[in-house]
């Protein structure tokens, strides 16, 4: 199984950052416009969002894998809820590189793998070098170019 890289804990830790800030300046206005928020109540619920943004973040990546079999790509991910995923590579439709600002400021790139079928028909690979998702967009799509080709009749 193949881990992601390190940097997309940065990604996640501010993502988790943004919204505590967020929940803070929530509770400003309400403690401006509503009710009495304790500034002090403020900065703790604010620092505990932190603080539980940068333990999941380190957490789901220690469990964040995929793998490519021979017949499908799997994936490992989730802390509150662990999912496993298999993506057989005859049901890959197209598969794309994606990277947003954020993630070229860090360096990393995504993979969006495309499936036949209505439900969850998109599985995203973050945190990968622009070079890794290159390589493993080629990679996925020669699979599932071989894989049609094995499953015509």
């Amino acid at each position: 199984m193949e881990s992601l890289h390190p940097r997309i804990r940065l990604l996640w830790i501010a993502k988790g950052a943004i919204a505590s800030i967020v929940l803070g300046l929530l509770l400003v206005a309400v403690d401006r416009w509503l009710i009495t928020v304790p500034t002090v109540a403020i900065a703790a619920l604010v620092a505990v969002g932190l603080l539980l943004g940068i333990v999941y973040a380190v957490r789901l990546y220690q469990i964040w894998k995929f793998e490519i079999q021979s017949d499908a790509l799997y994936l490992e991910r989730g802390v509150v809820t662990f999912v496993e995923t298999a993506v057989p590579f005859v049901r890959v439709q197209h598969v794309d590189t994606q990277f947003g600002p954020v993630e070229r400021a860090l360096g990393l790139s995504s993979v969006v793998v495309y499936t036949a079928g209505s439900r969850n028909a998109d599985v995203r690979i973050p945190g990968l070098t622009p070079d890794r998702a290159r390589e493993l967009q080629h990679t996925l799509r020669d699979l599932a170019v071989e894989s049609e080709a094995d499953d015509a009749v």
